[in-house]
């Protein structure tokens, strides 16, 4: 028997107009992405309020959504691009509610008093992960604020008095470059790998107090190689782009751990540098530490990219045409 589709109209009353500007955003670029992926329903703004129609169950994830944008604005929190696609996916499952609590604990300030948050549910227990356990990994795609928010979590520890110093460091391993070409002394040649390190502490502390705290020796920026023969106590030592470690580097790594400290490791499995037939340190610790409850493995999907919505998309197409070619 033939299933005839429910149609259903619902009506969201606006506090002001600029409530909807808010929620629609400028020239309206919210509200076309937002009937790009509903392309069944109707979105009219009318006076004061907002009218939707089409099949129930859209109009139904379109309610949850407006409904959820309206409480963010009226909280004091404009949308961006990224937030509504971010809503758009949750709201598909009827889980868009799950963006308020989000907005409602920062995990820190920038240097400039900018609210720093957890902009995804997958970010959100990342940073809980991070605050419970003394060893935890962060995987997933670019642009998932996996290294951001292990450097702001770590100055967070700092200025709390939790640990004494922070150590970031990374492999040295081109990314189809070659290091002996670039110009200078080994620090000048590092320190591009080490710059997302940078532009994190940077956000957070500002220049002027990363270079102070640099130079009283509570910031160390190391490439990994130097960490070999070390015992780190009361540190939270983050190690970025793990995927081009070797397992023994991964090994070395994860046995520096001290009294009082915390490690995060962060990287990229769909992104390894290193040479033809060498194992990544990051996919064989997976495997051998999944099963010790104290260490956490937070996986990232494209869903958490905080980066330019094209990102997100482009992630996808790799990751497709890998799965087709697999």
């Amino acid at each position: 028997m033939l299933q005839i589709e429910t149609i259903k109209t619902v009506k969201i009353p606006l506090g002001n107009a600029a409530e909807g500007l808010a929620v629609f955003g400028p020239q309206d670029k919210h509200l076309r992405l937002i009937e790009e992926s509903m392309q069944a329903s109707s979105i009219a703004s009318r006076e004061a309020e907002i009218a939707i129609s089409g099949p129930e169950p859209e109009v139904d994830s379109l309610e949850q959504l407006f409904t959820v944008l309206l409480q963010l604005v009226r909280n004091g929190y404009t949308p961006s691009e990224r937030d509504i696609v971010y809503a758009l996916d949750l709201a598909r499952n009827m889980q868009a509610e799950e963006l308020l609590d989000l907005f409602k604990k920062e995990v820190a300030t920038t240097f400039r008093g900018k609210k720093i948050l957890a902009k995804t549910i997958g970010q959100r227990h990342y940073v809980k992960t991070i605050r419970k356990r003394d060893i935890v990994f962060g995987i997933g795609p670019a642009g998932t604020g996996k290294t951001y928010l292990a450097v702001v979590l770590a100055v967070v520890a700092l200025k709390e008095g939790a640990v004494k110093r922070i150590v970031l460091t990374r492999p040295a391993v081109e990314a189809g470059e070659n290091l002996g070409f670039l110009p200078g002394d080994l620090q000048e040649k590092v320190d591009p790998y080490l710059r997302p390190l940078y532009d994190a502490l940077h956000d957070v502390l500002g220049p002027d107090q990363t270079v102070k705290a640099m130079e009283r020796g509570m910031i160390e920026v190391a490439p990994l190689a130097y960490m070999r023969g070390r015992t780190l106590d009361d540190s939270f030592i983050i190690l970025d782009e793990a995927q081009n470690t070797t397992p023994e580097q991964m090994k070395m790594f994860l046995t520096r751990l001290g009294f009082g400290s915390k490690m995060v490791i962060t990287g990229d499995v769909t992104q390894i540098d290193l040479p033809r037939g060498k194992n990544s340190g990051l996919v064989e610790a997976q495997r051998i530490l999944k099963s010790i409850d104290e260490i956490g493995l937070i996986y990232f999907s494209e869903q958490d990219v905080v980066r330019h919505s094209l990102v997100q998309k482009i992630i996808t197409a790799y990751d497709r045409d890998a799965e087709m070619k697999a």
